[in-house]
């Protein structure tokens, strides 16, 4: 069925949705937006000089601090749950999926974490950045290493998280 467009109801109603529309684009062009800094280094007026952001992840660094991990604890109430979920973040480098000897030439570096949970003689390699998610783990201590590797998997930092799944209900281990 075909909406009717020349019932007058509609055509006025329309025509208001038209200037509603019309004021609000040029009421949020027009509106100033804030101040820019005299310095676009500086975050406040009060910190002026020092930088707000590191460089944007395009531009090639002369030097580059170390790269290190930083590794969450997991919540209780998540492994209460049986869920292991650790976020982590790299410093002074990007985490992303890119491999190989090439890739050590990127500026600013790029890396990627391994995981290897209780002393297994495996690992998996991860470069997503997003938080580590692991299920079905037995009640007991687990330990979770995660290393922090270069493109070539060359370890640069490393950390352990050491956990306790507690017992749950139903659950005869």
């Amino acid at each position: 069925m075909k909406p009717q467009t020349n019932h007058p109801l509609t055509r006025r109603l329309t025509k208001s949705a038209v200037v509603i529309a019309g004021l609000v684009l040029a009421a949020s062009c027009s509106a100033p937006g804030p101040p820019l800094p005299a310095n676009p280094l500086s975050t406040h007026p009060a910190s002026a000089g020092e930088p707000s952001w590191p460089p944007a992840p395009v531009v090639p660094l002369p030097s580059q601090p170390a790269p290190f991990l930083v590794v969450d604890t997991p919540l209780p109430d998540q492994l209460a749950m049986g869920l292991v979920v650790i976020r982590y973040r790299a410093e002074n480098l990007r985490i992303v999926a890119v491999y190989g000897p090439n890739a050590l030439d990127v500026s600013p570096r790029i890396g990627h974490i391994h995981v290897t949970v209780d002393d297994a003689a495996w690992h998996w390699a991860d470069g997503s950045g997003e938080p580590l998610i692991i299920q079905s783990l037995p009640p007991g201590p687990h330990q979770v290493l995660i290393e922090l590797a270069d493109p070539t998997h060359k370890i640069i930092d490393r950390k352990t998280v050491d956990l306790v799944i507690p017992p749950r209900d139903g659950n005869h281990h």
